[in-house]
């Protein structure tokens, strides 16, 4: 970003903010005391508005200035007593994506920019020694930005201080007496904002050519019929071939084309697509093992990006770094055990956290295609959240919709998903079985129920 984002300096900002509070401010003393506040009511140097141009925060301070929040901020510190979570500058200048910076930046996106700044500071003053202990769960807290809410916790094992999935690097760094900042190692970018930005980006990236269609295929052999060049399906359908016939290897075992971008032109950019979603990861945090296996298993990432580019959809069910540390160097160290684990963890599906939540309080429990082809991961409802797998191997739903543009969605999952071993099917079964009873003639089985419909007592002990 540099050191300085719009071409003023530092001194520049801070003079000019603070003639605008002092003179905000002068009429406030002539106005009678609200009892809702719970601030000093004015803005002086002393203020943690002023204290946001600490050598530390001066990126954050500048985007605050750029977009037009110095009255709103100023508004809330004389109601309330607030909070500020401030990621440092290096993390607004080196950790930041450039194409996202470039999204805040341009006037058209001032309202996702606001929403992005307004998101880190809630009007409640909240302490180090006021933050919940790691048995209590997480605490809600309403932001300034209306809908959107932080999570305040605990992180087990360490006891780190956790804001969202951000660790508090610098708690109670600027304490002032209407409100105090905590230093957080990275920006908190709310959903709304990152899909704004996936969706802006994805138009811009999709040729405006109309699709073509898609050849038909006899569903007999799951090859293409052959008058395919004469009769083509609709544009815009869903590809023709399941999508375990699009992973078969080789070009002779190729599927149809998909009807949108498998024509000549492929108006979608499948790998650019599965890049995206990688880096999201990367920024996302917490989700860097999951990335860098999709990043060295790069027939992996490559089989992804055809996949999409050839009409499919993609859920990839994403485990956190903490769920990938307990996997054990004998389950990774099979030929291919890395990629059968990423396989079932990948829907051939376009699902949500809303979709997959409805589904699963709709039907109780729903198994879900994986492309690690014929297991499947079942999902159901548990504790207000969607629960895969069962018993020990299960997973809840925790960092949900990292990132939706349409044909990829990641899911962040807190454990690694595995498939139900055959043998323990077996041992479920087996008690089940009946004892199989000595056969009996048909002729006596018949005799039996005509004798005791008559009531001959007698005759009934034969049988």
């Amino acid at each position: 970003m540099g050191r300085c984002i719009y071409g003023c300096s530092a001194v520049t900002f801070f003079f000019s903010f603070f003639l605008l509070v002092t003179a905000s401010s002068l009429p406030r003393n002539l106005e009678p005391v609200h009892h809702n506040k719970t601030g000093s009511g004015q803005i002086n140097s002393n203020s943690v508005l002023v204290a946001l141009l600490d050598s530390r925060y001066t990126e954050l301070a500048e985007l605050v200035e750029k977009a037009l929040l110095l009255q709103k901020l100023e508004d809330a510190v004389g109601r309330h007593n607030i909070t500020i979570f401030a990621p440092r500058n290096e993390a607004l200048e080196r950790d930041l994506d450039p194409d996202f910076k470039r999204f805040l930046l341009q006037p058209g996106n001032l309202r996702s920019l606001q929403t992005l700044l307004l998101s880190h500071i809630i009007p409640t003053r909240v302490g180090s020694n006021q933050w919940p202990e790691e048995n209590s769960g997480r605490v809600k807290h309403l932001t300034l930005g209306s809908d959107q809410v932080l999570h305040l916790s605990k992180a087990k094992g360490n006891g780190k201080r956790l804001v969202n999935s951000a660790v508090i690097t610098r708690p109670d760094d600027l304490t002032r007496p209407d409100g105090l900042i905590h230093g957080i190692e990275r920006l908190l970018i709310p959903r709304s904002v990152q899909e704004d930005f996936n969706r802006r980006r994805n138009l811009r990236s999709i040729s405006a050519v109309l699709p073509e269609g898609a050849p038909e295929v006899d569903p007999r052999i799951n090859r293409l019929k052959k008058s395919a060049a004469t009769a083509a399906v609709p544009a815009g359908s869903p590809p023709v071939l399941p999508i375990q016939s699009a992973m078969a290897p080789g070009p002779s075992l190729a599927p149809a084309p998909a009807p949108g971008p498998g024509g000549p032109r492929h108006h979608f950019n499948g790998e650019a697509q599965v890049k995206d979603f990688i880096h999201t990861l990367l920024h996302y945090g917490g989700y860097n093992e999951m990335a860098d296996i999709l990043v060295n298993l790069t027939s992996l990432a490559t089989e992804m990006g055809r996949l999409v580019s050839e009409g499919y959809v993609l859920t990839v069910l994403a485990p956190n770094d903490e769920a990938m540390a307990k996997l054990t160097t004998d389950q990774l160290s099979e030929p291919g055990a890395p990629e059968q684990i990423v396989y079932y963890h990948i829907i051939p599906e376009y699902q949500t956290e809303e979709s997959m939540y409805n589904s699963v309080r709709r039907f109780g429990k729903v198994n879900y295609e994986t492309l690690r082809f014929p297991h499947k991961v079942a999902a159901k409802e548990a504790d207000g959240s969607v629960k895969f797998g069962s018993g020990d191997r299960s997973a809840y739903l925790f960092d949900p919709d990292i990132y939706t543009d349409g044909r990829i969605s990641v899911q962040g999952i807190d454990g690694v998903l595995f498939p139900e071993e055959e043998g323990t099917v077996k041992k479920q079964t087996s008690p089940v079985k009946k004892v199989v009873q000595p056969r009996r003639g048909k002729l006596l089985e018949v005799a039996c129920r005509m004798l005791g419909a008559i009531g001959k007592d007698s005759y009934l002990s034969t049988c």
